[in-house]
């Protein structure tokens, strides 16, 4: 009777504490098995924020499906575009600058850009990039704005690098192999003698090996770095100019007109340009940046060349110059605005974005995976010339705060060395003189 008893009451006192709830959870059992979870809560819904894009050369210069995919993906960044033709904006910047009303995030040249970190505008994106970026990914170009102390500025917009092209037919009707990639300055003087021809017999030139120009990126700084010398030193706050290795390399830049292997500046004016004489089979080698190959296939649709890598110097050493215009985010925005622009900065820099941009032709893209994505249906087909050389030896024009300023003061005596009418060593000393001037003024 007793043992009854008990078996009742037990039996009553589960079904109390069952009808209560408080039935545990078998200790072999996780407690997410648990169907409902009336305490879960729902995911918080970014704030919205709006968001101000600058864009010299609108959408002829940025894709606009770039633009368009952000604005998918980011729903709650209200985005506001600012463009302009690119003259203009840089002109219309410096005043919204100084009533601190730029927009959040725009793009200008990378020397603008190391300019307006050293006036406090630009915020230093290190930061940024060390919390949400793989370094691997990239190419050392990603560091174009970096500087001494280690703050970057901004980041690639675009790489514009050189390469050398060359025209096919000159070398197969001359019945001479095309240059590989390892070659150097001094076979591809070798080869620009052979290809050098008076076609007429009047006993000058009609056929150049190949041309040089008096710009910066095609002609005085590769130069002046074949062999071994340069403009300014590693800080960038010294003029090296005045170097004997500088000087030879200049040397060998006014020679190739000296001894006819290439076209002097009054033949290049005579025949149109340097792309027409090219375009014409009057030129068989010449240096093209990327952004330039389009205007060439359009005027000359049906000519055969292709790119290879610039040539290794006297001193060993490969040198790519590269351009590029730069993001920027404005330093003195809230920083729920910085941080918006930040997102816009990565998705830029993401698969998606950045394989448009290497699609698109206009410019090549900063990140490694998406050069697989470069439009070989044009010419030059080995574009990767221009990729892989951007990644062994690609560095910027000895860019710092004060270029634009320094370059505008040498580039007169570069045009007069060019045009022969000074000779390097004196050139090179003047322009030494003017180019530390304005580094001493800018410390």
């Amino acid at each position: 009777m007793k043992k009854t008893m008990s078996l009742c009451l037990m039996v009553i006192i589960s079904i109390i504490f069952s009808a209560c709830g408080t039935t545990s959870t078998p200790k072999d059992t996780p407690a997410t098995q648990n169907p409902i979870n009336s305490n879960t809560a729902s995911p918080a819904q970014p704030k919205e924020v709006a968001l101000k894009i600058g864009l010299p050369g609108a959408y002829d210069v940025t894709k606009k499906e770039i633009i368009d995919g952000f604005k998918t993906k980011y729903p709650y960044i209200k985005l506001e575009i600012e463009e302009a033709p690119w003259g203009d904006f840089a002109t219309k910047i410096t005043p919204e600058l100084a009533g601190g009303t730029p927009p959040d995030v725009w793009f200008q040249e990378n020397a603008v850009i190391l300019s307006y970190g050293k006036r406090g505008v630009a915020e230093d994106l290190m930061p940024y990039i060390e919390k949400d970026l793989k370094l691997d990914d990239y190419t050392s170009a990603l560091f174009a704005a970096k500087t001494e102390d280690g703050k970057v500025w901004g980041i690639p917009h675009g790489l514009n690098p050189s390469t050398m092209i060359y025209n096919k037919k000159l070398f197969d009707d001359a019945k001479i192999p095309y240059p590989t990639k390892d070659w150097t300055y001094e076979q591809m003087l070798d080869i620009a003698r052979k290809l050098t021809k008076d076609t007429n017999g009047d006993g000058k030139s009609d056929v150049y090996g190949l041309i040089v120009t008096s710009a910066i990126t095609s002609g005085w700084f590769p130069w002046a770095k074949s062999a071994g010398g340069g403009i300014l030193d590693e800080t960038k706050t010294k003029a090296i100019v005045d170097d004997p290795k500088t000087i030879e390399g200049l040397k060998q830049w006014v020679d190739t007109m000296k001894t006819g292997l290439a076209p002097t500046p009054d033949v290049v004016k005579v025949n149109g340009g340097g792309d027409q004489m090219f375009g014409q089979d009057k030129v068989a080698m010449m240096p093209l940046q990327y952004s330039a190959q389009a205007g060439l296939n359009k005027n000359f649709p049906d000519l055969d060349y292709d790119a290879l890598e610039m040539p290794i110097g006297w001193d060993g050493k490969r040198v790519v110059p590269l351009v590029t215009n730069s993001w920027v985010i404005f330093s003195k925005a809230k920083q729920e605005v910085k941080d918006a622009a930040w997102e816009f900065l990565k998705y830029y820099l993401s698969d998606e974005a950045q394989q448009l941009l290497a699609a698109s032709g206009a410019a090549l893209p900063v990140k490694k995976s998406a050069m697989e994505k470069l439009d070989v249906s044009t010419k030059p087909q080995n574009k990767l010339a221009y990729a892989n050389g951007v990644e062994e030896a690609g560095i910027t024009t000895d860019e710092n705060a004060s270029w634009q300023e320094w370059r505008l003061a040498a580039q007169p005596i570069f045009t007069d060395m060019y045009n022969m009418v000074i000779a390097p060593e004196e050139g090179a000393k003047r322009i030494q003189t003017k180019i530390q001037d304005v580094l001493d003024r800018n410390k």
